[in-house]
């Protein structure tokens, strides 16, 4: 089985990655698409020169590597994967075979947490159009996908984690509620200076609330994000 979580920046992607690396039966992989998105885009991202060095920068053969055989022998692959890391938004068809999920948060958060790491200069960088075209691709070839979002997963994430397995119809695991405090062996070497909450963590963190009020630079970059958001949330309710 191949798990395919579909996120945007300053999510708790990373957390649920460290989550699922907890059980027993999974391997886990960190954003396999993000060398060949920084070298083709030259986007200037902290560690860039040593990221695009270190990973495989091309597209169809990461595609080739994630939808092989599943490594260590693990029944279960679980992805941490950019939404905006996609190359080629039109052709999706890989990813048909995989149990598919859109891991989304309110456009103000993400916005308020990723202008402090790095300057947005367009929706496209945070993802929302992109995970919308996943959603679109999937629903009209009438493939399964879940849509979790992040602040009502953290008021219950225990809930949500056992309802996420019921759907895919494997054993929830009471070790994916913690996990080591520090790095994991499977992170990518980004995560030093992505990743501080979660390298102090052993749990999953108390959801926050509050919409942060933004910027004026960023109100029509919010305006985008939240078509898209409500778009997904809909579909979210509507099951």
């Amino acid at each position: 089985m191949r798990i395919a979580c579909w996120s945007g920046p300053r999510n708790i992607s990373t957390a649920l990655m460290r989550s699922w690396s907890s059980r027993n039966d999974t391997f886990v992989s960190d954003e396999p698409f993000y060398a060949p998105y920084l070298h083709k885009n030259n986007i200037r991202h902290p560690m860039i020169e040593e990221i695009i060095n270190k990973y495989e920068t091309n597209y169809q053969q990461v595609i080739k590597n994630i939808t092989s055989e599943i490594p260590k022998s693990k029944n279960i692959w679980y992805q941490k994967h950019m939404a905006h890391h996609i190359e080629d938004i039109n052709h999706l068809d890989w990813i048909e075979d995989f149990h598919n999920t859109l891991l989304i948060r309110h456009p103000a958060l993400v916005i308020n947490s990723f202008s402090k790491k790095f300057e947005i200069k367009s929706i496209e960088q945070l993802g929302y159009p992109q995970q919308y075209q996943i959603y679109k691709y999937l629903k009209e070839k009438n493939k399964k996908i879940s849509i979790i979002d992040s602040s009502l997963f953290l008021i219950s994430p225990k809930e949500y984690l056992k309802e996420w397995c019921r759907n895919l119809n494997i054993n929830f695991q009471n070790e994916m509620m913690e996990w080591k405090k520090g790095p994991h062996e499977n992170d990518g070497i980004w995560g030093s200076h992505w990743y501080k909450n979660v390298l102090n963590s052993t749990g999953f963190l108390s959801g926050e609330q509050h919409i942060p009020l933004l910027p004026k630079k960023y109100y029509k970059i919010y305006d985008e994000g939240m078509v898209f958001y409500k778009e997904m949330i809909n579909f979210m309710e509507q099951g």
